[in-house]
């Protein structure tokens, strides 16, 4: 499924980070039959984006370039705002679209209309919020938001979201914010499985969170079938 999200934007999933808690690579753990990094990639890609991963270091980038094309962090060790910015210099595209790798249940529509309200609102970043609570991912970046980013990045005065909050602050903007179960309730964005909003966030941090997400999908499978 290519739902057309043009040619003004690209997509890159985050796969940087050591993944501690996991015990081993997160992008590459198997899950309901596909690596994570495989998942993240066709989120992007059923969305119409052409998709990149960012973020990886150099002893992870040979195994993530079987999957796509791969984003090297210019700055190692920097975390995922290090690879945000590496991706952001790479392209030419007006937005970038950003997914962290470890969210394999978030459907695709959700990244359709993200974008689409980037257009529409013409602000820097957006991104949506759940049960109240503001997420990090998935975002929809305007390049026009770089040199902020960078400033951040290198002053390590924060993590990805406040980066945003200040990118959106130095331009005059506030922060696009959307909030999902308002979308979900008339239908705009919806889950193939019919999981619901919350569900679509659920990080996949550790080996339990694995088990658990994997019996979601198993049994809202069957319910659907």
């Amino acid at each position: 499924m290519n739902m057309n999200s043009g040619d003004d934007a690209a997509g890159f999933v985050l796969a940087g980070g050591r993944s501690s808690r996991m015990g081993r690579d997160k992008a590459l753990l198997p899950f309901a039959g596909r690596p994570l990094i495989a998942h993240a990639l066709s989120i992007l890609e059923e969305a119409g984006l052409r998709a990149t991963i960012a973020g990886a270091d150099e002893s992870s980038h040979a195994s993530l370039a079987s999957f796509a094309p791969v984003v090297d962090d210019v700055e190692p060790g920097l975390g995922p705002l290090g690879g945000i910015c590496a991706a952001l210099r790479s392209t030419s595209a007006h937005y970038a679209v950003f997914l962290s790798v470890d969210l394999p249940l978030l459907p695709s529509s959700l990244v359709v209309y993200l974008l689409r309200r980037a257009r529409a609102s013409g602000l820097a970043v957006t991104v949506v919020s759940v049960a109240g609570f503001s997420e990090t991912f998935p975002a929809v970046v305007d390049r026009a938001a770089l040199g902020s980013l960078e400033a951040s990045l290198h002053a390590g005065t924060g993590g990805c979201f406040n980066a945003f909050e200040s990118a959106s602050a130095g331009l005059g903007q506030p922060l696009g914010l959307a909030a999902v179960e308002l979308l979900a309730q008339p239908g705009q964005v919806m889950h193939p499985l019919g999981l619901p909003p919350p569900r679509w966030f659920l990080n996949l941090n550790t080996p339990e969170e694995v088990r658990r997400a994997e019996a979601l999908i198993t049994r809202d499978r069957r319910r659907v079938a």
